[in-house]
């Protein structure tokens, strides 16, 4: 039910002064992913057929700023980023920038997110998939971020694998000596604004006093607000894919206030996919319009 006011009546979004739903671009609800829940490899295989599939489509209208369609994935498991991330190096024939929002690195090596019965199967979990996604290539060294960090490490030695893969890391305590836009900033300054990003959004970014429906809740955490100022600062970014995971409507109140504010991050990420898409359009719309005046003189 907390999606339900995620509709096109009503939903101009102020802040960018459009609304998402009523644009040149058609938005589709493309439905469920059918997975097994019994076999991890087995999951992961459909997983990635799936966004491979989707991704491939030709777009309704087809533009220069919207040249394949764009994806966003909502959660479940975190785990998901890694087969959207193995489609989109596929589909783009490239790695990928991830920004990723979240209390946790996700960047563990499966030996350090042990299972009662390692095998390979186990490995593919969702503290691990961007451990993997690194090392198979599909993540772009040294142009991906984390932010709002706070979670418990084994040590050190933690913190430097995740350098190693390519990852920048904002502290969720930043925020306060930074401001939002000292965060939006650096995430600018360190992605820029022509590298195809994935967009991953755990719920668990924002303190559980906001948002306890998640399955790993850590205390100290973002505001609702303040993440969704950062996500509006980050418009210019080329978002290829998103996802809005580790919603876990048990352990929501009865307000569905978890739910809610993924809802939300969801209408401001469309909003800002769209709003880019079309200002490239303006901009375009302009130059042909400049060269066409100058033919004409």
């Amino acid at each position: 039910m907390a999606s339900a006011r995620q509709v096109p009546f009503r939903a101009f979004n102020p802040r960018r002064g459009l609304n998402p739903y009523h644009s040149p671009y058609t938005i589709i609800d493309c439905g469920d992913i059918p997975i097994s829940p019994f076999d991890n490899a087995l999951a992961l295989l459909q997983m990635t057929s799936a966004f491979l599939e989707l991704g491939s489509r030709k777009p309704v209208i087809k533009h220069a700023s919207f040249p394949k369609p764009k994806l966003i994935t909502l959660g479940g498991d975190h785990s998901i980023a890694l087969p959207a991330l193995r489609a989109l190096n596929k589909i783009y024939g490239q790695p990928i920038a991830v920004l990723h929002f979240d209390a946790h690195l996700d960047t563990w090596h499966p030996a350090k997110y042990p299972s009662a019965w390692p095998s390979q199967q186990s490995d593919f979990n969702h503290g691990s998939m961007f451990w993997m996604a690194s090392n198979e290539g599909l993540i772009i060294n040294g142009s991906s971020v984390h932010g709002g960090l706070r979670t418990r490490l084994l040590g050190w030695e933690d913190y430097e694998d995740d350098t190693n893969q390519g990852f920048l890391q904002i502290n969720a305590d930043d925020i306060d000596d930074l401001g939002t836009r000292g965060i939006i900033d650096i995430v600018l300054q360190r992605i820029g604004t022509e590298l195809p990003v994935y967009l991953s959004v755990d719920i668990d970014v924002i303190d559980p006093g906001l948002c306890p429906g998640t399955g790993t809740p850590e205390a100290g955490g973002w505001t609702s607000r303040e993440l969704i100022r950062i996500l509006r600062g980050l418009e210019s970014l080329n978002i290829v894919g998103a996802d809005i995971v580790e919603v876990a409507p048990a352990y929501d109140g009865t307000g569905e206030q978890t739910s809610l504010v993924a809802s939300q991050i969801g209408y401001e990420i469309l909003t800002s996919i769209v709003g880019r898409g079309l200002a490239e359009m303006d901009v375009q719309k302009g130059s042909g319009n400049e060269a066409k005046a100058h033919n004409e003189l």
